[in-house]
């Protein structure tokens, strides 16, 4: 089978890593584009995927977005005709669902944030399936035409089963010079170019302010773009340390005391490590990150002075894993049912 794989954003890379594994050892031919944002291109060599790069973000504004949208969709559709795919996959790439379906191709999308409005409206009605957390409540979701049969549901967290044979690499903090005798607090700023989090949030700029002047504190921001890369060392914190590229992420948190995320893959990656996780995220939380709340596996942060500083022990938190199989098989139901 042909299979076509489109990645427009970081976690992309680290939830299709093992279903392109897993794909390829049953001999389907796997080929992938990529949108150059964040660490997706860094994040793919790191992981030994090669990628047709095609289009970049559109940036803040609306018109931005509609135009790289409408320049990305026409590259898309014209390097996809002649190859013939059978079945076209995407975690939220409504580019590659609207290309799919153009092209008569089945298409499965996966995501689980719902509140990203118009990347749904788009996106999930031009899917033939629609894979997501069972922790979503199906009435958000029907507001885009989606609902069973189209839609398919799967337990725990996508990041459970992505991260289910991964192992934390301890050389990450020597080639990073972080220093282990401090509590390692890993951070990742907000998503401030995405239209679902469009007003600016203090929260994450006063918790880096604070945690960047303890002495007991090392904490290491992992940004998403050059500019806030910039922004942060800008500041001159003391106990910051900011990479200068894309890092090996999954190790840093399951290494680290403390993650603090405004986003969501890193706070459900902690999650799933079993690292005790905060957020600070100003949009509206999604059926995820409230059950993960109402679990205990994620506090809502209000004052960065109500972090509990501390290290923790090796065998402190609980870890889940999940068999990336179950995910595999639910998104193959689009070819299946297409024929």
């Amino acid at each position: 089978m042909k299979v076509w794989v489109d990645m427009t954003a970081s976690a992309h890379v680290l939830v299709f890593r093992p279903l392109i594994k897993l794909l390829r050892e049953r001999g389907d031919e796997v080929d992938i584009t990529a949108r150059d944002y964040a660490q997706t291109l860094q994040l793919l060599e790191l992981h030994g995927l090669e990628a047709t790069v095609i289009g970049h973000h559109g940036g803040r504004s609306r018109l931005g977005k509609a135009r790289s949208l409408a320049s990305r969709l026409h590259v898309l559709r014209k390097w996809a005709r002649p190859r013939d795919f059978e079945l076209a996959l995407a975690h939220g790439s409504h580019e590659l669902t609207l290309s799919a379906r153009r092209l008569g191709i089945p298409s499965a999308t996966t995501h689980d944030y719902e509140f990203a409005m118009l990347q749904h409206q788009l996106g999930m009605r031009a899917a033939t399936k629609v894979v997501v957390p069972d922790s979503i409540p199906g009435d958000r979701l029907e507001r885009f035409g989606v609902k069973p049969p189209k839609l398919l549901r799967y337990p725990g967290l996508k990041e459970e089963y992505y991260l289910a044979d991964f192992e934390p690499d301890a050389q990450v903090l020597a080639r990073w010079q972080i220093d282990t005798g401090r509590i390692l607090v890993v951070l990742r700023p907000p998503p401030d170019v995405s239209l679902y989090h469009r007003h600016s949030n203090p929260l994450f700029p006063q918790t880096l302010d604070h945690l960047g002047r303890l002495e007991n504190v090392q904490a290491v921001v992992l940004p998403r773009t050059d500019a806030q890369r910039d922004y942060v060392r800008e500041l001159e914190l003391p106990s910051v340390l900011v990479p200068d590229r894309a890092v090996d992420a999954q190790s840093l948190i399951a290494l680290a005391d403390i993650v603090v995320s405004a986003g969501g893959t890193m706070n459900r990656e902690a999650a799933a490590l079993g690292v005790p996780v905060y957020t600070t995220y100003g949009g509206r939380l999604g059926g995820v990150d409230e059950e993960l709340i109402r679990q205990g596996r994620l506090k809502p942060l209000t004052d960065p002075r109500a972090l509990e500083l501390s290290k923790r022990g090796e065998a402190s938190g609980s870890r889940v894993r999940r068999d990336p199989a179950v995910l595999l098989d639910l998104l193959l139901t689009a070819r299946r049912d297409h024929a």
